[in-house]
């Protein structure tokens, strides 16, 4: 019996050797310390890379305004290319154009000048057809009031019947491609 008393001392001994006792409030300072420490430094970790995802998606943001600006803008600048492509050859033939006015309105006096008189008049007629279709338009002037972006103002005069800032005479057609004065119409203004 001796034998059997041992033994069980022996393993009740043992058994209290390897249960070790955990006292919730005697934990392990120092590992709770690394652990804050741990979480502290991921937790930094995390605010800097969503600091730098902001700032990333804050680039992209701008880069993509820029892009659609830069779309906008070049869609905008073809379509005015496209609508007065046409302006340099206006300009050029905007002198014929005076040119073929004068000698309509010196008619000649001689019977034999009347069919030239006329094939010239067919002539202009369609020379401006064919401007006006592609935009080219004549600006207004006599009766109209002075408009300083469509007039160009070469004397000022004080004629009765005529309101102050009046046009009273045209001296050069002024004339407009679509939207944009391509030369503006030279006039006497009243005063």
């Amino acid at each position: 019996m001796e034998v059997n008393d041992m033994s069980e001392k022996e393993n009740d001994r043992q058994s209290e050797e390897e249960v070790e006792i955990i006292d919730p409030d005697s934990e392990d300072i120092s590992s709770s310390a690394d652990e804050d420490e741990e979480v502290s430094e991921t937790e930094t970790q995390i605010e800097a890379l969503q600091a730098e995802l902001e700032e990333w998606q804050n680039k992209v943001k701008r880069v993509q305004a820029d892009y659609d600006n830069f779309r906008k803008r070049s869609r905008s600048e073809k379509e005015a290319a496209e609508q007065f492509r046409s302006q340099p050859l206006m300009e050029a033939l905007l002198p014929v154009l005076d040119n073929f006015s004068r000698a309509l309105e010196s008619e000649g006096q001689n019977a034999s000048d009347e069919g030239l008189y006329k094939g010239m008049e067919m002539v202009y007629r369609q020379f401006t057809e064919a401007l006006e279709s592609n935009g080219l338009e004549e600006i207004p002037t006599e009766g109209e009031t002075f408009d300083p972006n469509v007039h160009q103002a070469v004397m000022q005069v004080e004629e009765e019947g005529f309101e102050s800032n009046q046009i009273v005479e045209e001296l050069q057609k002024g004339y407009k491609l679509k939207t944009r004065v391509i030369r503006p119409a030279m006039v006497k203004v009243n005063a």
